[in-house]
């Protein structure tokens, strides 16, 4: 995702299946407690898809870009929904477009999960504050709000979340986030719910300033989510080929996989995404591969698309 969606503020319990962690993982992490997840094997069962991607057609309150020309869905349905188009059984909920966070609402949306036969893979949580804010203050809110979206993880089946660090006027500090991120891990660990951190701006969250945090903070609940198009914002193809690289070895539950990425300066740019999938298995990555197309084509016609460029590449 990208810095533009960053609007959202916004709490609870699912057990996921069983595999110990193994891999290089081992070597990059020294906590004990390793996050214990077993993921499919299968091509199109490690495929996901975005639901920010689909915000044309999902109805929610603070979904202001919805189209009210197309038919509309709740969140909740949206599992359902690419079963049917994609044949796809993982979606990537995104924190904005939950119509509710009471209680009965996450009970709702697990049990259409469920008789849809279809999961959460991870939320990506936008959250307004950073975990390096300079603020004391902030950065506690920063905590509770991941703290929040952890338990929503847990009410919905989610094995992991992706939060968020939003530009502040102090530059990034390496100390501060780690310093934040300790006691949201620690929180996550119990639960088995994987913290993500996604190279999703290139000041607030550089790749490269994810992966020294990741590093920094050492924990098997942390870590990075490589999107494979977010840093081609630069503007520079080996700039954003480096990127991925760096964060795939980091990696766990979760990457975006897109096509296209737009520079501040409207430039289109094309994903390689050969060489992506390529880091991912040069990195064992076991995680899921969520389609998040942002460009101008149809959104069913390109995911469609992107699925199955995908599929040859996994």
């Amino acid at each position: 995702m990208s810095t533009n969606r960053r609007d959202f503020i916004g709490g609870i319990s699912a057990v996921c299946a069983t595999e110990v962690l193994a891999g290089p993982f081992r070597n990059v992490f020294a906590a004990p407690q390793s996050p214990h997840i077993k993921f499919p094997t299968g091509p199109r069962s490690r495929i996901g898809i975005s639901a920010w991607a689909f915000r044309s057609i999902i109805d929610a309150p603070l979904n202001d870009e919805r189209d009210p020309k197309l038919s509309a869905i709740d969140m909740k349905d949206f599992g359902a929904y690419v079963r049917d188009k994609f044949s796809v059984v993982n979606i990537e909920p995104y924190n904005r477009y939950f119509r509710s966070l009471e209680p009965a609402y996450l009970d709702q949306f697990r049990n259409a999960l469920e008789k849809s036969g279809t999961h959460a893979v991870n939320i990506a949580a936008d959250m307004d504050t950073s975990y390096f804010d300079a603020d004391t203050a902030t950065r506690a809110k920063s905590i509770t709000e991941a703290k929040k979206w952890i338990d929503i993880a847990v009410a919905i089946g989610s094995p992991s979340v992706r939060t968020s660090m939003s530009s502040v006027k102090n530059p990034p500090n390496l100390d501060l986030a780690a310093e934040s991120l300790k006691p949201v891990a620690d929180y996550a660990a119990p639960k088995n719910v994987v913290v993500h951190l996604e190279n999703d701006n290139l000041v607030a969250e550089d790749a490269f300033f994810i992966e020294k945090l990741v590093r920094k903070v050492n924990h098997p609940y942390v870590r990075a989510l490589p999107d494979f198009g977010n840093s081609y914002g630069s503007g520079d193809r080996a700039f954003a080929a480096r990127a991925v690289k760096a964060l795939f070895p980091l990696a766990y539950a979760i990457s975006h996989v897109k096509p296209t990425s737009t520079t501040a300066q409207g430039k289109e740019m094309q994903v390689d995404l050969a060489a992506a999938f390529a880091a991912a298995k040069a990195a064992n990555y076991k995680g899921y591969f969520s389609m998040e197309y942002e460009g101008k084509e149809e959104i069913h016609a390109a995911t469609a698309k992107l699925i199955d460029q995908s599929l040859k590449l996994v």
